[in-house]
């Protein structure tokens, strides 16, 4: 099954607080039956899995674990391509290689601008059915103009609430945090720009990719600066977190970079790295080594960013 893709208008202001008022009448519903059922994670999804990619994928392993988690080469997966920026796409879309190459047979584009379609009920419907969702790069406030508050984004939650797995690499990933990193439409050098939200599948929190390749270290620094209750965290190419609940682990083939403005390295360090194997912790904000390393991050100290002298 296909979607078509149309042509519709940019984000409209009304979207988000309508899907914040269904989430909330769903979990006022759930408290009803029982105070456990409607508690959440604080930062994680309390169900299902993240696989967030920092662009470039080539790393059969983590392809094939996003596969694993599915459900396995015959799971149906809905991939949605949208921050390409393409008018159309279609089944034989080269962004489905890299899961057929890995053994996947049940795949769905999925695809729209119209905002109107992406909140239709038949729209959704390859996504009621779905294991597993991959939203690939490109510009991420695509993503948000095309799904940000429509039952699309309902149905993703939908999907994590069931269990299931949402991946995305380079746009694919910012759009999980809750502010959306590089989300101007001018420019992708722009760190705050003109949109700031994203589908939030972590709370208080801001994903930046392509970071070492790309020379980006630096750039989170401006944003946790400025916003210091959130969490920066910066993947490298070819570099996942895995996340479940409020932990995830470092997956691949680089590092991913830490910006927390309740913790320094050293006297004036900003940010701090992750290697594959690495765990951290998204509730209390500490990172554990593989292996059990006691001296990997014991430069870290528990001190809040000072003012910068101008």
């Amino acid at each position: 099954m296909r979607a078509k893709s149309g042509e519709g208008s940019r984000q409209r202001p009304g979207g988000a607080s309508r899907f914040a008022a269904r989430r909330l009448a769903v979990l006022l519903l759930a408290a009803g039956f029982g105070g456990a059922a409607a508690r959440a994670q604080e930062v994680g999804p309390r169900n299902g899995t993240l696989v967030i990619v920092g662009g470039a994928l080539t790393d059969t392993a983590i392809i094939n674990h996003f596969i694993r988690l599915a459900g396995g080469p015959d799971a149906p997966i809905v991939v949605i391509p949208t921050a390409g920026g393409d008018e159309r796409y279609d089944q034989d879309w080269s962004g489905l290689r890299m899961f057929r190459d890995a053994g996947a047979t049940n795949l769905v584009v999925l695809h729209t601008t119209d905002r109107r379609e992406a909140d239709s009920e038949a729209f959704v419907e390859p996504l009621r059915q779905a294991r597993a969702v991959w939203i690939s790069g490109g510009r991420q406030w695509r993503l948000a103009d095309a799904y940000l508050g429509t039952r699309v984004h309902e149905e993703l939650r939908a999907l994590l609430d069931r269990g299931g797995v949402i991946g995305g690499s380079s746009a694919g990933a910012t759009i999980m945090g809750s502010y959306l990193v590089r989300g101007d439409t001018r420019t992708n050098a722009i760190v705050m720009g003109d949109h700031e939200e994203g589908f939030g599948f972590l709370k208080d929190v801001a994903i930046d990719q392509h970071l070492l390749r790309r020379n980006r270290q630096f750039d989170l620094i401006e944003l946790i600066e400025a916003r210091p209750e959130l969490l920066g965290i910066g993947i490298d190419e070819n570099t996942a977190i895995i996340v479940q609940g409020d932990g995830f682990e470092v997956m691949g083939r680089s590092y991913v970079a830490i910006y927390d403005s309740r913790r320094m390295l050293g006297d004036d360090g900003r940010f701090y790295l992750l290697a594959p194997g690495d765990r951290y912790d998204l509730r209390t904000r500490e990172p554990t080594r593989a292996g059990g390393a006691g001296d990997a991050f014991g430069r870290l100290r528990q001190q809040a960013w000072p003012e910068r002298k101008h």
